[in-house]
């Protein structure tokens, strides 16, 4: 990894001169903040060759706000301060800010539930994350330094291998996540770790910036997953050569991001149980290697197709004693089919994804309409393409609509329904894929400690989600409903010949939240209940006439709390 430093950091000394210019990033996730300005956009009142699908989004340099944390500018006149932002000195050639100070926190009565947390962990029980720090530049240089400290109870729950489990169905369970490093429970006590955070050290030049991040990244036009690049998991350490705003062209506008990072093991197994009542052992032990991961994502705005954006998305993942000279710590251009590669058996056979999406706003109907589409297993060639197009596919699509009130102005009722689709199609009864996150060359499977860092449903998750909520600026309120089958790719391929005995795992939720802005202070809510139909995928008695058996249900309780308080 020493050798791409480097490399990357030597390419990236093109620019030596002062600039007056803020590359300050707005967290992925961040409350409020990152839906108030992609809403803005939808009513015309924010640049629209802004994607929204390469993310942290950097409101200073695309949007021209002076405090990314205020977008409404309201601290100056209403805040504890009398003034916000980011503090110039050095005849404005430097700028520091003290970055919010956010306390993130989570319950699950039940088992674990929920996604797109970041450093949080899957755990039942109590949960925190405490964040903060500052951001500081200096000419093209910036430092935005935002660790995060996490606390889980992590209390036990019924999982999988609890008491009855036969060891047929224990050996099934680690047939599949053999290949994917995704812990049921991160441990048998207490969780508590401390990481970097959303910290980065960049040289911004115009609309490129080059640096050394921790920062979660969302790759993708989706908002309630997307497939390749999403905050589920903790950020991790990366390379990045990235635009901060849109290159406005003769055809169009561009943006884009390349990244060469490091994902890390979990050192947990899939489950507390490792042997069966044999004494057998059914676990595999990972390769204790971490994963080198390149990636890219071009996104293009066309001229002459006003709010459309295209974008394309190719990452590839190896073990880093594998990977051996530049072409292979670079390989965003290698063809796309097999055959053409010529790694087809080859020990250093990366596994890799293709992802192409659009995204289409319409100002006029303050609406767009977005879509995802992806593979995880590249075609030997045409003719395999031809043959079967959708083997090893994944997708996103859904919609989003502002209706404004009649007579109260800045006022809406806001709508968004999503469909996330991760499970194999019906070419699996011809040629089974494995799950989206899964390939036999890295036998982590698509993951950074412990969590897949694509859509937060995981291998084989499939969700229909629907939110309808009442907003005003920052201030929201609403009710959101979700479907959510867990792993239907394990179910089919593992459990389904179970004699029957055993059922889909379909969770039903309901929620009430909301955000709320009062001075510095930005309040998030959610009260989430939650029904279980045949949770673990587990019958305590067949009954061949019923599908869901009703006491093989659960109901599991799910609440969030955020505080973040503004400078």
């Amino acid at each position: 990894m020493n050798r791409i430093y480097f490399t990357i950091i030597a390419f990236g000394f093109f620019a030596i001169f002062s600039v007056k210019l803020q590359a300050q990033s707005l967290p992925v996730g961040m409350v409020g903040l990152e839906e108030y300005y992609r809403r803005k956009q939808l009513l015309g009142e924010l640049d629209s060759t802004v994607s929204f699908s390469i993310l942290p989004l950097n409101p200073a340099l695309s949007f021209r706000v002076s405090n990314v944390f205020d977008p409404d500018n309201t601290l100056a006149a209403d805040g504890y301060f009398k003034s916000s932002g980011p503090v110039g000195f050095a005849n404005g050639k430097g700028q520091f800010q003290i970055l919010p100070f956010s306390l993130l926190q989570q319950y699950n009565s039940n088992h674990p539930y929920g996604w797109n947390d970041g450093a949080m962990i899957p755990a039942r029980g109590y949960q925190t994350m405490l964040s903060g720090g500052f951001y500081a530049k200096f000419g093209i240089l910036s430092i935005q330094f935002r660790p995060e400290f996490v606390y889980a109870e992590n209390k036990a729950f019924e999982g999988f291998a609890s008491p009855g489990r036969s060891d047929e169905e224990l050996n099934k369970y680690y047939g599949f996540y053999n290949l994917l490093d995704a812990p049921e429970r991160f441990g048998s006590s207490s969780y508590n770790k401390v990481n970097w955070g959303q910290s980065n050290v960049r040289l911004t030049y115009g609309p490129a910036s080059l640096g050394l991040s921790n920062e979660n990244i969302w790759w993708g036009p989706g908002k309630r997953n997307s497939l390749t690049m999403t905050n589920n998991a903790p950020g991790f350490k990366h390379l990045t050569l990235n635009t901060v705003k849109p290159i406005k062209t003769p055809i169009g506008s561009f943006e884009a991001q390349f990244i060469a990072g490091k994902l890390e093991n979990s050192n947990f197994t899939p489950l507390p149980v490792t042997t069966t009542s044999t004494g057998t052992n059914i676990f595999d032990t990972y390769n204790d290697d971490w994963r080198y991961l390149s990636a890219f994502n071009i996104s293009y705005q066309p001229k002459w197709v006003p709010g459309l954006f295209l974008g394309f998305i190719r990452d590839f993942m190896s073990y880093e004693k594998d990977v051996k000279g530049f072409k292979n710590y670079f390989p965003y251009f290698f063809p796309i089919q097999k055959k053409t590669t010529g790694t087809q058996g080859d020990p250093f056979d990366r596994d890799q994804r293709i992802s192409m999406y659009a995204r289409w706003i319409f100002e006029k109907a303050h609406a767009e309409v977005y879509f995802e589409y992806g593979v995880n297993d590249n075609s030997y060639n045409y003719r395999d393409f031809i043959g079967s197009p959708d083997h090893a596919r994944a997708y996103i699509f859904g919609i989003s609509k502002l209706v404004p009130f009649k007579y109260k102005k800045g006022e809406f009722i806001q709508i968004n329904a999503e469909i996330n689709q991760l499970s194999q199609s019906v070419d699996r009864l011809v040629r089974p894929a494995g799950g989206f996150y899964q390939h036999y060359q890295i036998r982590q499977g698509y993951t950074n400690l412990g969590q897949v860092i694509g859509a937060g449903t995981g291998s084989g998750g499939n969700l229909q989600s629907l939110d309808i909520s009442w907003v005003k600026g920052l201030k929201k309120f609403g009710l959101a409903f979700e479907r959510y089958e867990h792993n239907a790719d394990f179910y089919d391929f593992y459990l389904s010949d179970l004699n029957g005995q055993s059922r889909r795992w379909v969770d039903f939720a309901l929620a009430a939240e909301g955000a709320w802005n009062y001075k510095n202070f930005v309040v998030n809510v959610k009260v989430q209940g939650i029904k279980s139909l045949n949770y673990q995928w587990r019958l305590k008695d067949y009954t061949p006439d019923e599908y869901y058996i009703p006491h093989n249900d659960v109901f599991n309780f799910h609440g969030e709390l955020g505080v973040s308080f503004r400078f």
